[in-house]
């Protein structure tokens, strides 16, 4: 179990711009606050993308099944990582003391039934309560099996979900980077006059496969992407992550700890940037750039992004006609909140208000930079006070997460599902297309103007209902 110090370190981000401001870009836990996600459930997503990797959730049945497959990232080989393992802990093995026995055998079936490259274990709240010893266990099994055990103790009642981002990749530091070195470059992919670079992606997840629209870009630039963590990655490429020459924060902040430990033990510099939108994912290519300092990357980098601008902006200008104008409600929390609406600005369409529950002091200066000074930011993202600015502002679609699907849908108006569930990757030049599609479908989809209408039935209900009171009521 973590210490009260433990906690404070992963709070105290010195890579914070605002971390001496009460830790603001670092939310402590509220007592009995339980919306938005524990630590563990942090933890657990942020890692989960491994996909050749056995994870077992050390806890209760309901933590497992809470929690499992609830972000929608994409596999293109291991599938793994869809196979939700949990100890199923009872009363029973509680008052007992048998949880520590049933981890152990847990582990040991992984291995015996899918020969994983390593097995990680997420500590819960109940058996962190009790005092069971993580480390220790995770540590004789991996002597004993000969597979990587990797404890990564993110009991829910640490913190918040970004706390457990940050339990995530600390342990993928601790435990995983450094531990082998990258495989040798097949002389197959090598390009002549082309040097190669190996570069690092944290905080990327491939959501609904939206990284493969931005990897055909960096394989015709010459940056081999040791890993992506965590989207589409296997455990023997987070072991590589310290051999990069750059790393890139992906439009996270929930792993800043693992860049800022990257560049202090082996001097990777890094940089955060964003592939929504078509302005962000050029000026993400032209960093890699920059910090690699290699004239011949610069000189292929502006190639292919006038290439690819031109390309799209051909292909953009019919639905941007259709879209410009339209008025946006932004609830999405996090780095989301800014670098989507660049993607929207991009489009020419206004963003109204933008949700900032989950967002750090740095997300709301860059939304600041991108929708000024007065931009409206709200911590209060309630139904209630959604619906009552879609109504003050005259909002056109409503974007945001799952979970404000049925808030839209009573009020009668459109809504895009912009959170990890969902069904369409947006990054890149090519997400855009993807994106605009999706907005234009879901605006003038016929549905809004029947649903909005009053219901034929209704109109003759009324008619006749009055012909009849007058009847009623006239004397006899």
């Amino acid at each position: 179990m973590k210490s009260h110090k433990d906690i404070a370190e992963i709070l105290d981000e010195p890579a914070c711009e605002h971390n001496k401001k009460s830790k603001s870009g670092c939310s402590k836990p509220s007592p009995g606050a339980s919306a938005g996600g524990c630590a563990f459930d942090g933890a657990q997503i942020a890692l989960l993308p491994i996909v050749d990797v056995a994870h077992i959730v050390h806890g209760p049945i309901a933590c497992a099944g809470s929690s499992w497959d609830n972000r929608g990232t994409r596999s293109s080989g291991a599938t793994l990582y869809r196979m939700g393992m949990t100890t199923d802990l009872t009363e029973q093995d509680i008052i007992m003391g048998r949880s520590e026995k049933r981890l152990f055998h847990a582990i040991k079936q992984a291995v015996e039934t899918y020969a994983p490259p390593a097995v990680f274990v997420y500590n819960t709240c109940v058996p962190a309560l009790i005092g069971d010893d993580l480390d220790a266990v995770c540590k004789a099994a991996a002597e004993r099996f000969g597979v990587p055990v990797v404890p990564v103790d993110s009991a829910g009642f640490y913190g918040t979900k970004n706390m457990g981002n940050r339990i995530a990749g600390d342990a993928m530091v601790k435990y995983v980077v450094g531990t082998r070195d990258p495989d040798p470059l097949p002389a197959s992919v090598q390009r002549p006059g082309i040097k190669v670079h190996d570069v690092n992606l944290i905080g990327e997840y491939n959501i609904a496969g939206e990284f493969w629209h931005v990897l055909p870009l960096l394989d015709e630039l010459g940056l081999r992407i040791l890993c992506t963590l965590s989207g589409d990655a296997r455990f023997r490429e987070v072991q590589t992550m310290h051999r990069a020459e750059v790393n890139m924060m992906v439009c996270s902040k929930a792993m800043l700890n693992v860049a800022r430990k990257l560049e202090k033990q082996f001097g990777t510099p890094w940089f955060e940037g964003s592939f929504y939108g078509i302005s962000d994912t050029s000026q993400a290519l032209r960093d890699f750039a920059r910090l690699i300092g290699d004239p011949a990357l610069s000189a292929r980098t502006e190639a292919l992004i006038a290439r690819e601008e031109s390309r799209i902006v051909v292909a953009l200008e019919p639905w941007k006609a259709r879209l410009k104008g339209k008025r946006v409600l932004l609830n999405t929390g996090g780095v989301k909140s800014w670098s989507v609406v660049s993607a929207l600005q991009d489009l020419g369409m206004v963003v109204v208000a933008t949700g900032t529950k989950k967002s750090t002091e740095e997300d709301k200066a860059r939304i600041r930079e991108l929708m000024g000074e007065e931009a409206l930011m709200l911590d209060d993202v309630s139904p209630k006070k959604l619906l009552q600015v879609v109504k003050d502002y005259q909002c056109d679609i409503l974007i945001a997460g799952g979970r404000n699907l049925y808030t839209a849908l009573k009020a009668r108006l459109p809504f895009l599902d912009i959170n990890q569930e969902r069904e369409f990757g947006y990054a890149g030049y090519t997400g855009m297309l993807e994106l605009v599609r999706q907005l234009a479908l879901t605006i003038e989809s016929p549905v809004w103007e029947a649903v909005r209408a009053p219901a034929p039935w209704r109109l003759q209900g009324t008619a006749r209902g009055e012909a009849m009171d007058e009847q009623r009521l006239r004397p006899a």
